[in-house]
């Protein structure tokens, strides 16, 4: 009789390090975790661990960590998927661009004309701003309503002619507001994480286990949170007074978006409005940005898209009298020179029927809203106090850190805005000098023949 064969198996490849263990193995992991339990229940977690690195070819920490999560949650948590990486667009929040216009101001300040690879090192240089290439650069400058311009010899970075006009009426218009002695609200939306913790903290290196830090009767240091976590929106309004009393508006965030203005619409931002008006005080001006869901048309003008009948009945409504026949490109014309003169917002009517006014911020000034500092000040107090990372402990931080900014604080805040309002004043009229020096110096280099015009070209 011949002796038996033995069967040889080929050895079972380890997963790879690195490569994400999907759904599908994590159950399994769960699968197998929960018959060797219902065989031995007594068997350590450390002993099931072991048994099942070596029988599913699987790491033993991914194996400890997904059991883990199971006990806590209950379900098998689907691994992450890979980060998609951002864009620049979404990397520069608003406050980044304001910091980005700062430094193009800085040049203007030093009576220097600012050039792309100028401001690009600038912005390299400040460690508080995201990395960006000179070409994406350049394109989010034309964003912010930047323009090249070629006034001379070299080609200055301006700001379009509608921003700087938008900003000189909303200052000019402020100082008439302070002048007759009107009380200003200011008001900004924010959001707060779950997860909103200190970026550094004190830590005990010669703590390197649980394990050492449970044998000296000793702590491992702060809990890291597993990431952002469920967000907050927030609205207020306040001025020099403080926060005004019951005005706080504090609701979870539902949608996964970088941007936390999808969060808000018209709707809820008039419903919000409609019963903060009667907390201010009478006659008072309420400053706030020009978000869409701020800037609702109460009659939107007609467009390229409007019918030409709907067209010629907006014009007659505004008094426009057509007694010949019009394309549409001219009636579209008519619309655009008086379209002004009969723009109307949702929120302004509603504030001028509880007597007060409303006054809009340039977009990208956000430091001429003196709350935005108020914000910094409050999510410093949740990141500093922020242990647990829930959402509810969150709310009740970011309740407390309100309460703490009182008005000596803003007034403090609105001082310090109130110096951003001059720089804005000033920075116009210096553009206007050093534009205007860099003219009469080309004037004067073409009357001397014997200068060489080309040394002095800016190729940038």
């Amino acid at each position: 009789m011949d002796p038996p064969q033995t069967v040889s198996r080929s050895p079972i490849k380890k997963n790879p390090p690195g490569k994400r263990v999907d759904s599908g193995k994590r159950q399994m992991i769960i699968n197998a975790y929960k018959a060797k339990i219902n065989v031995d229940p007594t068997k350590s977690l450390r002993t099931i661990r072991q048994e099942l690195s070596k029988e599913l070819a699987i790491g033993a920490t991914t194996i400890s960590t997904t059991i883990t999560e199971y006990n806590t949650t209950k379900r098998v948590i689907s691994p992450s998927k890979t980060r998609v990486k951002k864009t620049f667009r979404e990397t520069f929040d608003e406050f980044h661009r304001n910091a980005v216009r700062r430094h193009v101001h800085s040049f203007w300040f030093k009576r220097e004309i600012p050039t792309v690879d100028k401001i690009h090192h600038a912005v390299s240089n400040d460690n508080s701003l995201p990395t960006i290439s000179r070409t994406n650069l350049y394109r989010l400058l034309k964003e912010m309503d930047f323009k090249y311009s070629k006034r001379s010899r070299n080609s200055a970075l301006t700001e379009k002619t509608e921003i700087v006009l938008w900003r000189r009426r909303f200052l000019e218009q402020l100082r008439k507001y302070r002048d007759e002695g009107r009380h200003l609200y200011y008001l900004d939306e924010t959001w707060v994480n779950a997860g909103e913790c200190t970026s550094k903290t004190w830590v005990d290196t010669t703590i390197e286990s649980p394990r050492d830090a449970f044998l000296e009767g000793l702590s491992t240091g702060a809990v890291n949170p597993s990431g952002k976590g469920k967000r907050l929106i927030v609205l207020h309004i306040g001025s020099e007074d403080g926060f005004v009393p019951g005005a706080l508006l504090c609701f979870e965030s539902k949608k996964n978006t970088t941007d936390y203005h999808d969060e808000m619409n018209g709707e809820t931002f008039y419903e919000w409005m409609e019963g903060v008006l009667p907390r201010l005080k009478e006659n008072c001006v309420i400053i706030m940005d020009n978000a869409s869901y701020h800037s609702m048309k109460l009659d939107k003008a007609p467009s390229s898209q409007t019918r030409k009948a709907d067209i010629i009945k907006w014009l007659e409504d505004k008094g426009e009298v057509i007694d010949k026949p019009m394309c549409i490109p001219q009636l579209l014309d008519i619309v655009k020179r008086i379209k002004p003169r009969h723009q109307k917002y949702v929120i302004d009517e509603l504030a001028k029927k509880h007597n007060r006014d409303v006054l809009r911020l340039p977009p990208y000034h956000c430091e001429l809203n003196p709350i935005e500092m108020v914000w910094s000040s409050v999510k410093r107090y949740v990141r500093m106090n922020n242990t647990t990372y829930k959402l509810q402990d969150v709310k009740n931080l970011l309740i407390e850190g309100i309460e703490r900014v009182d008005a000596d604080m803003w007034k403090n805040y609105i001082s310090h805005t109130k110096k951003e309002e001059d720089k804005f004043w000033e920075i116009d009229f210096v553009v206007d000098d050093v534009l205007s020096a860099e003219l009469e110096s080309v004037t004067l280099t073409i009357g001397d023949t014997s200068s060489d015009e080309s040394s002095d070209i800016d190729s940038d």
